[in-house]
């Protein structure tokens, strides 16, 4: 883990930070947070710190025993179907109230974002090709000018992402992600909802299908 933080907006370094070093595995699950001795490897104040892990308990990724203890969440793939078939039909959801604004523009967006994912993945750089994954399915959420839906979806693709990173060795085939996510764009170049909303589901139905446990 590395250095101090550096700008003037502490509280939310310090929680980026800790959110990012949790989503990757710098913190382990279980492992035990101290609030002193991370505002000591931060060189903040302890008070930063405290809200960040609030911040992260509420989102699940941290958990406060009785006892007061503070542990990186445990990461539970068997609770991943419901996050996965949540997002899917969310992401249908939002798909269907952005269709209308779907310009070439936004097609192209989703084209170049889709090629950083397969370049990522050939680099064997899962993080920066899930940002890329991200980026791509986010074209249409952001149209759809639902925020509630866009912060529910957000949420739950941070636990994913903790899931994709911790499991990286098992996931068989992750880039054929790259030609469902085409199979997206040919539809939704064709003007053909259903069968757009057909293949973002099946995108995420074959991501969770993936895994090898």
């Amino acid at each position: 883990m590395e250095s101090k933080i550096q700008r003037t907006f502490v509280r939310q370094e310090a929680y980026v930070k800790l959110r990012n070093w949790i989503l990757d595995g710098t913190l382990s699950p279980g492992a035990q947070l101290r609030d002193k001795e991370l505002a000591e490897q931060l060189g903040v104040s302890r008070t930063p710190i405290r809200e960040a892990l609030l911040r992260l308990e509420d989102e699940g990724l941290v958990k406060t025993k009785p006892n007061r203890s503070t542990l990186v969440s445990s990461i539970d793939f068997h609770n991943a179907f419901h996050l996965y078939s949540i997002v899917w039909t969310l992401e249908r959801l939002g798909l269907s109230q952005a269709f209308g604004s779907i310009t070439d523009e936004h097609i192209q967006n989703m084209i170049e974002a889709n090629e950083r994912f397969l370049q990522k993945m050939k680099e064997k750089d899962r993080l920066a090709a899930l940002e890329a994954d991200y980026e791509f399915h986010s074209v249409y959420i952001k149209l759809s000018q639902n925020h509630e839906l866009e912060k529910i979806i957000s949420e739950i693709k941070t636990k994913l992402k903790r899931l994709d990173l911790y499991y990286f060795d098992k996931i068989k085939n992750a880039s054929l992600s790259y030609d469902e996510h085409k199979q997206i764009i040919d539809a939704l170049t064709c003007k053909d909802l259903p069968l757009a909303m057909e293949a973002v589901e099946l995108n995420w139905k074959n991501s969770f299908n993936r895994f090898e446990l």
